[in-house]
């Protein structure tokens, strides 16, 4: 019986050390230092497999570890170089063995998988064509990481990551650190190997591949610099990455730290789930940013750029402990991203954005919805534009000089590390020599947006003042603020100024109006002008001319709008409109072309015998060779149409299972709008014998 019982108690023991790591800690056992990956993708397979050497200290005594891994097959695990047991769980891979303190250990995993998130394999199951991007790229965004390379899923676990990467020698390979070498490794297959000097988190690890060249620089500070292009789209290099290097080497000077990285990438892909990804040195960003030098005026990549390159030192360098304090990567990324944008485009944008943002959390925080910065379950907005705002206040408050000391002082003290608000704060007050107790408490913790006190630091700026005097007689008569909008439009017109004179003018015919709006277009303002074609339904005969004009405008905005008001008040001038657009396709995704094809088909009277020509090119753009931003904007026009084919109709089942949680959305509640409609609901049942598994159970489950 006494043996039984000491038994027992050593079994409790054993099965409570066992339970002492859990996700949560581990990181106090398990130190992990380095991870040297050779990973081989299969694009065509949507397949890898990969081989990774880890080297760990044990800080405390443990009977098992594990690492972070989603849907793979191990075919050996060895543990200080010899063969060990483990245990698969839902997303992890343990190792049981019991550990003492000690430095060096080494754990190798082999290992192969079908990602199903977090690495995109984009048609490589379409045939090789000049319009179609073949592409492989990976998105780890938080804690995902761990479906395609087994790591950590903990953001305070960081480790230096060295990648070796297999793939068709064809293509391009990009990833986190120095390309240290190339090598073939037979006919068809090369590898590149990219090492890195410092720590990170490992959702900040990345991978791209296609056909993509580059466009080198230097900073001021000497880090190279690599803008990464297509090599369809050469000539869209210069107006998406304007401004690349000013950015780069104004940020470097405003955070006061050295860039913290070897060398920094840029890299467009197709159907990104977001605008842009700040991985270590390797910003992945959405294609649909791509611009020529008109559609610069209107979409541009310089705020992704900026914010992604300042989460560099505000996310990866330090990085947040936890949810909590997420507003350190993401409000500083917003706030410096507005600096280096005031550089580039001067002070009245940084107020008038500032401006925008304050309405939007006010209006938020009025209808009871305000958030606290410090609530983990805060929505983008919060973190994006209140953490920038309190920043902003911040700065004021601690002067220009003190609150960028304090900054250094926070980035040096925990670089490579984590940090929470705490450490934020406690480096401002050492700094300034400031309680900011209170600052935390109206900024941070406070629900309801200040808005009082925004109010009083945008007045600081005297456009803002100007633009609010503006502002304030919006609902007086045309006659009685004549004058104030006259001079509004004086020249040299303020972009933002201009613009709210002209919205005060919508609808309105009198004679003062057609006379303000004679003014507004002859300010030759872009924005101005713009302001006009998106707000005027109805065009009054005397402006007709003037409107007509807006069709040579430099901005792909102001001609969609004009085409389609044009149009639409002048029906025997259809054809005129219509010609003089013919070839304009716009933004990245065609949406002046777009506009014109749909309107071509509703006008009989023009181009009829290729309307069977261009119903094929706009019903092409569904096809899942193209971007997910043309195939939305596709579907939108062939539904105002009702030209809905059995292909499109198969398209859109396809989008309701796409990666890209906006397209998805989208093309999920066009089906079910459509489902409403017998004619569709027929259609869609005749082909539902060709869904996919998932598309079958999805279309099932709206019939439901």
């Amino acid at each position: 019986m006494k043996k039984i019982f000491f038994s027992l108690i050593f079994l409790n023991a054993f099965l409570t050390q066992a339970q002492s790591i859990t996700p949560q800690n581990q990181i106090e056992f398990v130190d992990f230092k380095k991870v040297n990956a050779e990973v081989s993708i299969y694009p065509e397979l949507a397949k890898i497999d990969g081989n990774v050497n880890y080297s760990f200290d044990v800080l405390k005594e443990v009977d098992s570890f594990f690492v972070d891994t989603e849907d793979m097959t191990f075919e050996k695990v060895m543990l200080n170089r010899k063969e060990t047991n483990f245990r698969l769980a839902e997303d992890k891979i343990w190792i049981k063995k019991k550990l003492t303190p000690s430095e060096e250990n080494t754990l190798q995993l082999q290992y192969s998988g079908s990602p199903k998130q977090t690495m995109y394999f984009i048609n490589w199951d379409k045939e090789t064509s000049e319009e179609i991007s073949k592409q492989v790229w990976t998105q780890g965004q938080g804690r995902y990481t761990s479906h395609w390379l087994p790591s950590f899923d903990d953001v305070r676990e960081k480790a230096i990551f060295n990648l070796t990467i297999n793939f068709k020698k064809d293509y391009q390979v990009i990833a986190n650190g120095k390309l240290e070498n190339e090598r073939m490794l037979n006919d068809s297959i090369k590898q590149w190997s990219f090492s890195m000097k410092d720590p990170m988190s490992s959702y900040l690890v990345a991978i791209a591949a296609g056909d993509y060249k580059s466009k080198e620089l230097q900073s001021a500070g000497g880090v190279p610099i690599s803008l990464y292009y297509e090599t369809k789209d050469e000539n869209l290099v210069e107006p998406t990455y304007r401004y690349s290097k000013k950015i780069f080497d104004f940020l470097v000077e405003e955070i006061g730290v050295d860039f913290p990285w070897q060398n920094y990438k840029q890299i467009p892909v197709e159907d990104f789930l977001y605008g842009g990804m700040e991985n270590t040195g390797t910003t992945i960003f959405s294609e649909s940013m791509l611009t020529d030098s008109i559609g610069f005026k209107d979409r541009n990549y310089v705020n992704v750029n900026a914010h992604e390159l300042a989460h560099q030192w505000f996310g990866d360098l330090v990085t947040e402990a936890d949810g909590k304090h997420h507003w350190l990567q993401e409000g500083f990324a917003t706030y410096y991203a507005l600096l280096a944008e005031k550089q580039i485009f001067g002070e009245d944008y940084y107020y008038w954005k500032l401006y925008e943002t304050a309405e939007q959390l006010k209006k938020l925080s009025d209808r009871g919805d305000g958030e606290a910065l410090l609530n983990p379950k805060a929505s983008s907005l919060t973190f994006y534009q209140k953490g920038a705002w309190a920043l902003h206040i911040l700065r004021e408050q601690l002067g220009d000089e003190t609150f960028k000391s304090g900054i250094k002082n926070y980035l040096k003290l925990y670089s490579f590390g984590n940090v929470s608000t705490e450490d934020f704060l406690k480096e401002m007050e050492n700094v300034s020599g400031q309680d900011l107790s209170q600052f935390r408490k109206d900024w941070l913790e406070q629900s309801a947006f200040k808005a009082n006190a925004a109010l009083n630091s945008l007045e600081k700026s005297s456009f803002i003042r100007r633009y609010l005097d503006v502002a304030a007689v919006r609902e007086q008569s045309v006659g009685i603020k004549y004058n104030v909008l006259n001079g509004a439009l004086d020249f040299p017109v303020n972009d933002y100024v201009g613009q709210e004179a002209v919205i005060q003018l919508q609808g309105n015919t009198a004679q003062e109006a057609i006379d303000l709006y004679k003014k507004a277009f002859a300010t030759g303002n872009v924005f101005v002008r713009q302001a006009i074609a998106s707000s005027m339904k109805e065009i009054p005969q005397p402006l007709k001319s003037e409107f007509e004009d807006l069709l040579n405008d430099d901005s792909y905005l102001t001609k969609e709008y004009a085409l389609l008001t044009l149009w639409t008040n002048f029906p025997q001038e259809r054809s005129k409109y219509l010609t003089k657009t013919r070839n304009i396709h716009g933004f990245y995704d065609k949406n002046v072309r777009m506009l014109w094809l749909t309107l071509n088909l509703v006008t009989p009277e023009f181009d009829a015998g290729n309307s069977q020509t261009n119903y094929a090119e706009l019903s092409g753009y569904t096809q899942t060779k193209y971007p997910c931003e043309i195939r939305q904007n596709a579907f939108s026009y062939l539904f105002q149409i009702d030209a809905f084919s059995d292909q499109n109709l198969k398209d859109l089942m396809q989008g309701t299972q796409h990666h890209t949680y906006r397209f998805r959305d989208f093309c999920r509640q066009l089906l079910k709008e459509l489902l409403t409609y017998d004619k569709y609901l027929e259609k869609i049942q005749n082909i539902s014998s060709s869904f996919s598994k998932k598309e079958w159970d999805y279309f099932q489950s709206q019939l439901k």
